[in-house]
């Protein structure tokens, strides 16, 4: 007997669902994997497995016996709050993606940036625009602080390079962790302790009513004066009227900021034109066609083989 049905939701141009449509299919031969605006009524009821990317929350409901939803992106946040509207657990379990592939990308961004804010490329940028030829004192790795909020496995891995690279490194996270090489500190005492040490703050925390704006004027104005910041990890969780002031003040010295509340960024915001901040468009750690591809394949065929399924999140966490 044929396994059911399943189905790929998302909100991705017709080009782009059609690349994933056929690499999925490639990597699950047995399975039938069809677009869900070409599934019947019928088919509809029957789907267990949902593959998803960007999908409109409320087309879950025409899917009474899904099981599990496997999305193809590891961060869920803005899925897990529209579906947890109603203060109710949906009844199928979400899988974010965890890609090892992802962690690497994404810790190559972090130092990428971090060497652009340690080498004073803004500086020397400004410095081009003004024909001014004027050299700074150089810094020793050793002799800057990076922070990083967050030390799941994007965070671990980015801190691991970071500290390969000569840097102090220091994390935080709510659960104390282990790391070696890295200072760890966890709870709110110990965010304090290690924001009050860093030259450059690096936020990888995932987006939750506990992480909403929790860069704010308080925060900010504890990191020592000059200090820069960088987000890869969501919009939300800077508190932009906040930051700008900060960055007005000179008390930070730079943000680098690749994550909006709003994407692509409007227009008119003043991020775009700001002489202190650096603007990316959600490129620090995108996800690897390729990559994704096997792991998605992997946790379908693990879970047709003996019903395991593959790590949930945890809808009351968020992550």
């Amino acid at each position: 007997m044929n396994s059911p049905i399943i189905t790929f939701v998302s909100q991705l141009s017709q080009r782009e669902q059609a690349d994933w449509l056929a690499l999925l299919s490639a990597k699950l031969p047995n399975e039938c994997i069809k677009l869900d605006q070409d599934l019947s009524d019928k088919e509809r009821l029957q789907c267990e497995i949902a593959i998803v990317a960007n999908p409109e929350p409320t087309i879950f409901a025409q899917y009474p016996k899904l099981i599990w939803v496997q999305s193809l992106w590891a961060g869920v946040d803005a899925l897990v709050s529209q579906l947890s509207k109603n203060k109710s657990e949906p009844p199928f379990k979400l899988v974010r993606l965890i890609d090892p592939t992802l962690a690497r990308t994404m810790s190559e961004a972090v130092l990428t940036w971090v060497l652009y804010l340690h080498r004073d490329m803004p500086i020397y940028l400004q410095q081009q625009q003004s024909a001014l030829w004027l050299q700074h004192r150089y810094v020793l790795p050793q002799e800057r602080t990076v922070g990083i909020l967050g030390l799941g496995k994007l965070g671990k891995c980015s801190a691991l390079r970071l500290h390969e690279n000569g840097f102090n490194v220091l994390g935080w996270s709510q659960s104390e962790k282990l790391i070696n090489g890295v200072n760890c500190y966890s709870g709110d005492d110990g965010l304090l302790a290690m924001v009050k040490q860093c030259n450059i703050l690096i936020c990888l925390l995932p987006l939750t009513p506990n992480t909403y704006q929790l860069i704010n004027n308080s925060l900010l104005r504890n990191l020592p004066l000059g200090a820069s910041v960088i987000n890869f990890a969501r919009g939300g969780i800077v508190a932009n009227d906040d930051l700008i002031k900060c960055l007005d003040s000179g008390h930070i010295k730079h943000a680098i900021l690749d994550v909006f509340e709003q994407e692509p960024l409007d227009e008119g915001d003043a991020f775009w034109s700001h002489k202190k901040v650096t603007v990316l468009p959600h490129i620090s750690a995108p996800t690897h066609f390729a990559s994704a591809g096997e792991i998605v394949a992997s946790n379908i065929g693990e879970y047709r083989s003996n019903g395991q399924l593959p790590v949930c999140i945890d809808w009351q966490q968020g992550y």
